[in-house]
């Protein structure tokens, strides 16, 4: 058997701007907020901001349609750490290779169609029962007997993919694969999603995985019971819940059989959620936090903070931000499937304007379907000459100030097949609420969309409820005729794992590929991601993807400008948007006074 060892995962990325081999492009901010040291003080309270409307509503670590949103299993992972994850090393870079990592090693084999996982020893359960690789057997179970019932679910990728899952030892296991697969994302996209489960306290009785999954999605129901439930007592994490309301705000407190490197500082953390960015400003001024942010629009007050014993730091993320259009809706549909309107839609969108004044510097263009820093190109920049002509030249005249198509049918000069004679080109918006500059980037897109003659009603809502109304779904689906167009990145729309393929995002029939979007090149490009190591893999695919327009790109905003206590030390902004309480600590000899 040839063997390839990664040790947990080292990752290394093509870069597409340069056709270089190697790590991927440094991403900015990802680690430095501006304090270290200081002599520690033990114990203490932090309590940090979620994002507007971002209220946590699921802890079952299987996450179903409509409760995949960052804050739910950022929190989740606190409690049942992942077998791999995401991580900046020193320099910067992206890797696999975290020392919180409950994974010890892992060796590809037989040509890379197997791979074999050792666990650290030193992971046990808060009952004081070990961890083990039964308990990552029963996580792959759950989610292989009830594959339709798990968000992250892609045909052919996982649980798919895994012809076997063998338990070699109580802390080694190996996955034969049915296939050939480009270790680095296999690694990076199919291995960051295990992670053991405790199935002595899970199962007791043993019962199938069907019976068990049903079991548990019930208890995951009940939110108002998620911080006096049994079940989620029993945890491997750092963390262990203190308590959880319905309204969202969470108390953890540091479990004390945890078996890891990073064990937590901290008395408590607490995630505090807020309606609005507006209403967490006001908390935040007050001195009522010790890690939130403030909106881009009042960056002018950094300085205030700054006099008052706090440091501001942007939160770059390692994602992408976009307007999805539903191809399946009922009526819209048909538009949006012609690709000459993608196109049009996507000229009239000012990126640098609304990054610059909406944003305030805090975001940036998106230019296809990876982050920025590796994208070599703008196809379809800021140009409404060219999409007017476009949308002319398709059959599109203005009447009363709205286009309306006057040349239906399929060919080259007419509207496209589905799009009857006089349909107006009027659609509607399904936005997040809770955001002054998210609210003031749809209403400077509804401007510019206006005066090309195509009208924009933006309607908003929470944030929970666009991503359960904005779900992959079939036009007879009584769902799919209840938005056309729908935006969920306040804080970014996608945030990658270190290698930004399409998998779950652009693939047909991908978990997270919310607007239907299905095309054969689009996966031919995607499974060479998959199966290959080329740095021209990635690229083709993002070059396709970014002249296709399957989505309207929008500036991706840094995730949230950071403003933490000076004497809150140890805090890291991993740019996949996780976070380490554990490593936090508060010092009394900073400016901010000591924590109590």
């Amino acid at each position: 058997m040839r063997v390839r060892r990664v040790t947990a995962g080292v990752l290394l990325l093509g870069a597409l701007a340069t056709g270089a081999t190697g790590c991927g492009p440094k991403v900015k901010a990802v680690t430095d907020v501006g304090a270290t040291g200081g002599t520690p003080v033990k114990g203490g309270t932090a309590t940090m901001a979620l994002p507007p409307a971002a209220t946590p509503n699921w802890i079952f670590p299987i996450g179903a349609a409509g409760y995949t949103a960052t804050h739910n299993s950022s929190i989740q992972n606190l409690l049942y750490p992942l077998l791999v994850t995401p991580e900046p090393d020193k320099s910067g870079k992206l890797t696999m290779n975290s020392p919180r990592n409950v994974a010890e090693d892992i060796r590809y084999g037989d040509g890379n169609r197997s791979v074999t996982v050792s666990l650290k020893k030193d992971y046990v359960w808060s009952d004081g029962k070990p961890v083990t690789a039964r308990d990552v057997r029963f996580w792959y179970e759950l989610i292989r007997d009830n594959k339709k019932e798990w968000g992250g679910y892609a045909p052919k990728l996982f649980p798919d993919n895994v012809k076997k899952f063998q338990i070699l030892d109580d802390h080694r296991f190996r996955l034969r694969l049915d296939r050939a697969y480009n270790p680095d994302w296999f690694t990076a996209n199919q291995l960051d999603k295990f992670k053991p489960l405790p199935r002595h306290a899970w199962n007791p009785k043993g019962e199938s995985p069907k019976k068990t999954f049903k079991r548990l999605f019930h208890h995951a129901k009940q939110l108002s019971k998620f911080g006096t439930d049994p079940l989620w007592k029993t945890v491997a994490g750092p963390w262990k819940i203190e308590s959880w309301s319905p309204s969202g705000r969470v108390s953890l407190v540091p479990n004390e059989r945890y078996g890891g490197p990073d064990k937590p500082h901290l008395d408590r953390f607490v995630l505090k959620p807020f309606t609005t960015a507006g209403s967490e400003f006001n908390v935040l001024r007050a001195g009522g936090l010790d890690y939130g942010y403030i909106p881009p629009s009042v960056m002018a007050q950094s300085a205030h903070f700054k006099e008052t014993g706090y440091r501001v730091a942007p939160w770059e993320s390692w994602g992408i931000t976009y307007l999805v259009p539903n191809l399946n809706h009922p009526e819209k549909g048909a538009l949006f499937r012609q690709r000459y309107l993608r196109r049009a839609l996507q000229s009239l969108i000012d990126q640098k304007a609304i990054s610059e004044h909406v944003w305030h510097g805090s975001a940036e263009p998106t230019l296809g379907p990876v982050p920025a820093a590796l994208m070599d190109r703008n196809p379809y920049p800021y140009d409404p000459g060219k999409a007017r002509k476009l949308l002319a030249a398709h059959g599109w005249k203005k009447r009363d100030g709205t286009l309306r198509c006057v040349r239906p049918g399929n060919g080259p000069r007419e509207c496209g097949k589905g799009v009857g004679e006089g349909q107006e080109l009027k659609l509607e918006l399904l936005s997040q609420s809770g955001s002054t500059e998210t609210s003031n980037t749809m209403q400077e897109i509804k401007s510019s969309f206006s005066r090309a003659g195509v009208r924009l009603d933006v309607k908003e809502q929470p944030l929970n409820t666009v991503l359960g109304t904005t779900i992959p779904c079939t036009p007879k689906e009584p769902v799919c005729s209840q938005w056309e167009l729908g935006f969920f990145g306040t804080a970014g729309s996608w945030i990658f794992p270190a290698n930004p393929s399409g998998d779950r995002l652009f693939a047909t029939g991908a978990p997270s590929n919310m607007g239907n979007w299905s095309d054969p090149r689009t996966d031919e490009l995607i499974k060479r991601t998959e199966y290959s190591d080329d740095p021209s893999a990635m690229r083709d695919y993002a070059r396709h993807l970014a002249s296709e327009v399957p989505v309207l790109w929008t500036p991706n905003p840094a995730y949230q400008v950071s403003v933490i206590r000076n004497d809150l030390r140890g805090v890291e902004q991993n740019p996949t948007l996780t976070f380490a309480p554990q490593d936090w600590y508060f010092v009394k000899d900073a400016k901010g006074g000591e924590k109590k």
